[in-house]
């Protein structure tokens, strides 16, 4: 008799928690690589629409990658819906083609991540039922956020690059392991030259592996600053300073860039969007601690962006 009691509780309380989600969810399937999750808020109202994007790798719709689960990604999303702001996150698409044994680096371009991310703002402004869309970037994603703006209404960085990736990653270098950072410099110059660089520091493989060398040559193309100075629609940049990725100087940058971005450095904020009170050590290790909230601030800052 105890036991079904508790059951019965449990049922009870499982219940009055689903009873708050405000909040639907709905599988989508954009295109044959791009799949994703809607939020919506359940009062049926016409809303604003947030498109999240992911940062580099295999990152998926919640912001993970195989060893590091910090759900940043879906947090934000259900923030969002939480304050009456639908979002629409998804997998990149090298996520389904690694879960269908279909992977092909070689060919990757950067500008398919871009054409990826168009697809996802045509297939929404289609169906002509939110206000206004919305653009979310996170770090590698602000790039390609840029370059898909078109049929959006604003534009939200998240801890994005100011500079080139190759000058980031020359800096991240020089900051985590000072004894490759010439071999970096040396190789940067050959990809951002367009020529391919035989004499990388395998110790520097995953960034600088033949397979990846293309698609690093087609990102580095890129200048951020450059972009962002000619987009005319509403612009948030926002950075945290215990970021060890990429540093509020970066935002800094792209707020330069074009005078009427709005910039919000938040304190104590992380790459992966976490309020980190302590030293490196607890940094490195909040990237798999998915128990952790992402900062409120961050939160505050996007609503007020987009509802204002």
């Amino acid at each position: 008799m105890k036991k079904i009691l508790h059951l019965f509780f449990c049922l009870i309380i499982s219940t009055s928690f689903a009873q708050q989600t405000d909040f639907e969810e709905k599988e989508l399937t954009v295109t044959d690589l791009i799949d994703g999750t809607l939020l919506a808020p359940k009062n049926n109202r016409e809303t604003n629409l947030a498109i999240i994007i992911a940062g580099s790798g295999p990152t998926n719709r919640n912001g993970n990658q195989n060893f590091l689960k910090s759900n940043n990604l879906k947090k934000l999303a259900i923030a969002l819906s939480e304050n009456d702001i639908s979002s629409f996150r998804y997998d990149k698409r090298i996520v389904k083609q690694i879960k269908t044994g279909k992977v092909d680096v070689k060919s990757m371009r950067f500008e398919d991540f871009v054409s990826d991310a168009k697809d996802v703002i045509n297939y929404f402004k289609a169906e002509n039922k939110y206000s206004k869309i919305y653009v979310i970037g996170h770090s590698q994603g602000s790039l390609v956020g840029m370059l898909a703006l078109e049929e959006a209404d604003g534009f939200i960085s998240l801890a994005g690059a100011g500079q080139k990736i190759g000058d980031v990653i020359i800096d991240q270098i020089n900051n985590t392991a000072r004894q490759y950072v010439e071999d970096t410099k040396r190789v940067v110059t050959k990809l951002q030259a367009g020529e391919i660089a035989n004499d990388y520091p395998i110790a520097l493989a995953s960034m600088f592996n033949l397979d990846i060398q293309p698609f690093m040559i087609s990102w580095m193309a890129y200048n951020p600053t450059e972009i962002i100075s000619e987009i005319k629609k509403p612009i948030l940049i926002v950075n945290g300073t215990k970021d060890l990725q990429v540093s509020e100087d970066e935002a800094k940058l792209l707020a330069k860039a074009n005078p009427n971005a709005k910039l919000r450095i938040i304190e104590n904020m992380n790459h992966v969007l976490f309020t980190i009170e302590g030293d490196r050590l607890e940094n490195s290790k909040s990237y798999g601690e998915s128990f952790r909230p992402i900062n409120p601030e961050l939160i505050d800052s996007i609503v007020e962006f987009i509802k204002n």
